[in-house]
């Protein structure tokens, strides 16, 4: 069925937006990192075995990763905020779930309804994307990618100190707060985008792609528990494999698919995804290795002997440098393009890690490293939203971006099973305890600065920054911004204004045009002249219909004959009309 959205009255975007917005993706993100500082005792803490207490942490990655991109079509099609508001209930009814219970197969449950608000990134950078000028929009969106960075590296020592003082429950009951927090401040501050996307829900593509991507991450994340070489590790992968390739052929098919392939497999967004997961790699790295090491006791001739709370402390500037080369971001993204500001912060990555293969002897090193590399990651995050927002219609600026996202998760669920192989057969057993190596830690960053230079590789072969005249609009405000950009790109539809009887142009009018079948193909509000435009899904007769309020509706029938070219047509709306 053919969802026809009612757009609300439009407020303007306020100054609180873009802070709400990056308040919101920094409380998503504390979620990844919530139990970080009780991970050890979680065995105890939920009377299970530790192989399963680990489900704990592998269920909010799972949900994460199936709900990113679902929840970005979603809004899309719906709205993005009013999704963004549903991610975050979400993450607070689990949470308060979390909060009441230490039995394993609730905590699971509450924990997997958590993991559910990670599509609030990627929701954010939507609405950014329609509701912001051009000039704001490049830092705006730096910040709310880089607030994956920020929440992590923030949670990290505020949880170690509850942890400590506190039952560990409280970390839900902090966690609910802020989400319920971050629900008000949006309601109160960020109006809905009228962008819509054309077509429905598929729901069969949701289905499909959710399956292939448990069944990849699943064995990703507990390869080490049961083995990379068992047959369930295998049998998982194989299945995925075959889920995948389905699911993509079913997607090629379809007039609206989930996830637009076509586009996907464009190089601007195809080598920016990849490279995407390298810079996942690369940022867990640090935040698997450095609070290990500086928690470890001086008795074992390389630990740093620091406190839990020290140790999340000296990390956290990583995303409080993430935070603040938003700024930066925007100059340089300016100037040279986000392609090479990509390049500029993978390349300030491999320096911190190279730096950081021989910084490993002291407190303040692993603060040297963590500022640096949170420049460099800061840097590279900030640059992959706007090369996706550059390279896809406004329409679909909330399923490219959550695609984008999972392919951050994915590199985030590789890093850490990768790490956490090689740091357990690096290990030495003492008293029956493993106890990770110096040699480990040196060959885990050896592992990031590998994957960066891979992402390196793959940023070379992005298409370089297009001209002032020929760049993409990144304004889309209304539905004739959206359209516009669609309709650009396919070099073909409908074009014109919308006039009243007098012959005056008719802002706000809806047009909308209506394939054979009696399914709506396309969607347009006209701008201040009245203009409007549509792109035609194929060549063919339509309906193409427009209402306004004051004004009588017009339907007119009208053909394409699908070559690559725009047909101005103008509509005339009757006269007004008086309600009794």
């Amino acid at each position: 069925m053919t969802h026809t959205p009612t757009d609300p009255p439009r407020r303007a975007a306020s100054g609180a937006l873009v802070p709400v917005l990056a308040f919101a993706g920094i409380v998503v993100a504390v979620m990844q990192t919530l139990l970080v500082p009780v991970i050890k005792d979680l065995p105890q803490l939920l009377d299970t075995e530790p192989s399963d207490a680990t489900w704990v942490l592998t269920s909010t990655l799972l949900s994460g990763a199936v709900a990113t991109p679902i929840m970005g079509r979603l809004g899309d099609l719906y709205g993005k905020r009013r999704m963004l508001v549903a991610s975050l209930a979400v993450m607070v009814a689990g949470a308060l779930v979390s909060a009441v219970t230490s039995e394993l197969m609730t905590m699971i449950a509450g924990r997997t309804l958590q993991g559910f608000a990670m599509g609030a990134i990627p929701l954010g950078i939507g609405l950014m994307r329609d509701m912001l000028p051009r000039e704001r929009l490049g830092s705006a969106m730096a910040l709310m990618s880089s607030s994956i960075g920020v929440g992590g590296g923030l949670a990290l020592p505020a949880a170690a100190l509850v942890a400590q003082h506190a039952d560990w429950h409280t970390l839900f009951y902090g966690a609910a707060g802020l989400g319920a927090l971050a629900i008000a401040l949006t309601l109160i501050v960020v109006p809905e985008s009228p962008a819509r996307a054309a077509g429905s829900f598929d729901l069969p593509g949701a289905l499909g792609l959710s399956a292939g991507l448990v069944l990849f991450l699943l064995p990703i994340t507990k390869g080490s528990d049961w083995g990379w070489t068992s047959g369930t590790t295998l049998g998982l992968f194989a299945a995925a494999a075959v889920v995948l390739v389905l699911w993509g052929v079913m997607e090629l098919r379809l007039a609206a698919p989930l996830v637009d392939l076509r586009t996907t497999a464009r190089p601007a967004v195809l080598f920016t995804n990849l490279a995407s997961i390298m810079v996942g790699v690369s940022f867990y790295v640090v935040s698997l290795v450095l609070p290990q090491l500086l928690q470890l006791p001086k008795s074992t001739g390389y630990g740093l002997g620091q406190s839990m709370v020290v140790a999340g402390l000296l990390v956290a500037p990583l995303g409080l440098t993430m935070m603040f080369t938003a700024p930066v971001y925007a100059r340089l993204s300016a100037k040279y393009g986000p392609k090479v500001t990509l390049i500029i912060g993978m390349l300030i990555i491999a320096i911190g890690y190279g730096a950081g293969l021989g910084l490993m002897s002291a407190a303040w090193q692993s603060l040297v490293i963590a500022v640096v590399l949170g420049a460099g990651i800061g840097l590279a995050y900030s640059s992959l939203p706007a090369l996706i927002v550059g390279a896809v219609p406004a329409s679909e600026t909330g399923a490219a971006n959550g695609l984008n996202t999972l392919m951050r998760s994915i590199g985030t669920s590789v890093s850490s099973a990768v790490v956490g192989m090689v740091l357990a057969d690096t290990a030495n057993t003492v008293n029956g305890v493993a106890i990770p190596t110096l040699h480990g830690f040196r060959v885990s960053f050896l592992i990031a600065t590998a994957a960066v230079a891979v992402g390196l590789l793959l940023a070379l072969f992005l298409p370089g920054r297009t001209p002032a005249a020929a760049e993409p609009r990144l304004r889309a405000s209304s539905e004739e911004d959206t359209n516009l950009v669609r309709a650009e790109e396919a070099l073909r539809g409908f074009h014109g204004r919308v006039l009243d009887a007098g012959g005056a142009p008719v802002s706000g009018a809806r047009v909308t045009l209506i394939d054979p079948r009696g399914r709506r193909a396309g969607s347009a509000l006209s701008g201040d002249d009245g203009g409007y435009v549509l792109a035609v899904p194929a060549q063919g007769a339509y309906v193409l219909a427009a209402k306004a309020s004051g004004h009588g509706p017009l339907a007119s029938a009208v053909t394409h004959g699908g070559d690559e070219r725009a047909v101005g047509l103008d509509l005339s709306l009757p006269g007004e009309t008086v309600t009794a």
